[in-house]
């Protein structure tokens, strides 16, 4: 299902649209990309220097001799880096790009004497100074870990193009150096020292500068990130989170995921009269919100106008993940954007549940026999749990993630146990054994966030894995079944995607399409369990609510959805601490988050 609602006029669409690239920035940042890859191929293949192609390199900044070889491959290498951010508008691109440009054009004439080769470059950079009112989009969001990620892709790539600057003269190489000895002459290279690869005439020169080029650019771009004013990614406040909790007291019970709005890694804009608000997170360029707006309906489109200028300012890709149908009509037809279904949310009502009937067999099955095991249950608010047993299920939770990466974003907390999280709830099994383990006789967890005064959320679940199977299921009835106690009515339980094309692709009449598709998604399951989690979820006899991914253009949903991978924890694209070194960041995060512990919430549900 999607759908999508015309703005009411052209102006309206150009002051709330969002971030479309326009013409310019797009054209510009392509011919940057291929004016850099030219003249890396001038400074690196001496083939290329004589062929047709290199007529056209000619022209580009750049010579042919040792001194040109590696302006040339330097250009080019830094021309490809600012292309990206050309394309994004990106104000510091721009700034670059235009310091560079006429560098590049000085040299071209004064050591090739080629006029030819200056204008190529003037015409180049006639659009950026003409149109630099569109190079106007803020900085992302960093840090200085950005610097080390520069240099060790930065590292690797100059090692690869020296290997292949090395090889690039067989014809003038004296003898036949191993491969160990060319690696060598490359990391002497970068360094800017002389390596055990000798070469015939002027080749050694232009390799030599060639390769020490790459090293400086690798040098000088690290140094820049590691010493250029650090921007960290936006986090809730304490003023943030107090507005927003003072929202979702009022209007709370209007969207299930709306309690997750106060993970502490999101960013938040509000509506002029701060009566409505949007949480996000930035990954990888997309402007990533979950969720309905917060706040009263009315004051959404203030809300909405301000994400989306947000989004211009920094050029970032606008998405919404996981909103509800009413929330999908007011994105689109306030922004002009398209709506998608991505799937359904289990909501089971407590007056409506039964462990009774034939429907609801194999779960009263499965919990009988896990009572008779020896098991029991207890459904209490976290403000009742004292500090001790608090800590330890924050450490189970912890130790039974079962995945090196954390993962939840739209559907998850993030935390266990703040004192600000009294009205939360957990569900925990409990069996005495003759050994008791590390955490007691604690065997499972479910946690749940409230949903409005008599609602409940599903957040994470985790279990011993030597606990019986089946513990998943004792816990959603214990909490069904005592939920009228706590006055709650309704309870959200696991998002299933593409959970309609699962349930009609497997009945009778379904075409080929739809079963091509169906086998797709049970394909995937084996890595997303996105099969598992609908069949889980269908054992509690639901009602299905539908949600929604909102998006610009059909085009951005690829690089939407590996966003939405990076934030739920699917992909880590971050490189990898030493041990030692996470327990610190980790008190760090804590620190600046005002979280107890660091536990962030996994919605994964392994079917028993």
């Amino acid at each position: 299902m999607s759908f999508g609602v015309p703005n009411r006029s052209s102006r309206v669409r150009q002051l709330i649209k969002g971030p479309r690239p326009e013409a310019v920035p797009a054209l510009v940042g392509r011919a940057c990309a291929l004016v850099g890859l030219l003249d890396v191929a001038a400074g690196v293949f001496p083939r290329f220097r004589h062929s047709r192609m290199h007529t056209m390199a000619e022209v580009l900044p750049g010579a042919l001799g040792p001194f040109a070889a590696a302006l040339s491959l330097s250009a080019g290498v830094l021309l490809l880096l600012l292309a990206h951010g050309l394309k994004r508008s990106k104000r510091r691109a721009w700034r670059a790009a235009v310091a560079l440009l006429p560098a590049g054009a000085v040299a071209q004439f004064t050591y090739r004497h080629s006029l030819v080769g200056a204008l190529i470059s003037v015409a180049l950079l006639v659009p950026l100074l003409r149109h630099r009112d569109q190079f106007a989009a803020l900085p992302d969001p960093r840090s200085r870990w950005r610097a080390l990620a520069n240099f060790v892709l930065m590292g690797a790539g100059s090692l690869g193009l020296g290997l292949v600057i090395v090889n690039a003269h067989p014809r003038r190489m004296v003898g036949d150096p191993s491969l160990a000895d060319r690696l060598t002459h490359v990391l002497y290279g970068l360094f800017g020292f002389e390596g055990p690869v000798d070469y015939q005439g002027n080749t050694s020169w232009t390799v030599a500068f060639s390769l020490g080029a790459l090293g400086l650019l690798t040098a000088i771009t690290t140094v820049y990130l590691a010493f250029r004013p650090e921007h960290p990614a936006a986090r809730l406040t304490e003023e943030d989170e107090v507005r927003l909790r003072a929202l979702l007291a009022k209007h709370g019970r209007r969207d299930s995921l709306g309690h997750f709005a106060l993970r502490r890694d999101k960013a938040v804009v509000f509506s002029p009269s701060g009566k409505a608000a949007v949480t996000y997170r930035v990954v990888s360029g997309v402007m990533l919100a979950s969720g309905d707006p917060i706040g009263d309906v009315e004051a959404w489109p203030g809300a909405i106008e301000r994400f989306m200028d947000e989004a211009r300012a920094h050029s970032w890709t606008p998405a919404v993940m996981g909103c509800s149908e009413t929330g999908g009509e007011v994105w689109t037809r306030e922004t002009g954007l398209d709506a998608l279904e991505l799937g359904d949310e289990a909501v089971v009502d407590v007056a409506d549940f039964s462990l009774a009937g034939r429907a609801m067999r194999n779960v009263r099955q499965m919990v009988k026999r896990i009572e008779r095991a020896g098991y029991e249950t207890r459904v209490r608010r976290v403000r009742d749990l004292g500090e001790g047993e608090l800590e330890r299920i924050r450490r189970a939770a912890e130790d039974w993630r079962g995945t090196d990466t954390e993962r939840g974003f739209s559907m998850a907390l993030g935390r266990i146990g703040d004192p600000t999280d009294g009205d939360c709830l957990i569900a925990t099994a409990h069996k005495a054994d003759v050994e008791p383990g590390p955490y007691g006789d604690l065997k499972a967890i479910l946690h749940f966030v409230p949903w409005g005064p008599d609602g409940a959320s599903l957040d994470l679940m985790r279990r011993d894995r030597s606990a019986d199977p089946g513990m998943n299921e004792l816990l959603i009835v214990a909490a069904l079944q005592a939920a009228p106690k706590f006055d709650i009515a309704r309870v959200s339980l696991n998002f299933a995607m593409f959970r309609s094309a699962l349930a009609r692709g497997e009945k009778i009449g379904a075409g080929p399409v739809l079963r091509a598709w169906r086998g797709l998604l049970v394909f995937l399951s084996r890595w997303f369990q996105i099969e598992s989690l609908y069949k889980f979820n269908a054992k509690f006899q639901p009602r299905w609510e539908p949600r929604f991914v909102v998006y610009r253009a059909s085009a951005d949903l690829p690089r939407i959805g590996f966003a939405a991978m990076q934030a739920e924890g699917f992909v880590n694209l971050a490189l990898p601490l030493p041990r030692f070194l996470r327990g610190r960041t980790s008190a760090a995060r804590a620190c600046a988050h005002r979280v107890a512990e660091r536990t962030v919430a996994d919605r994964d549900v392994r079917a028993a």
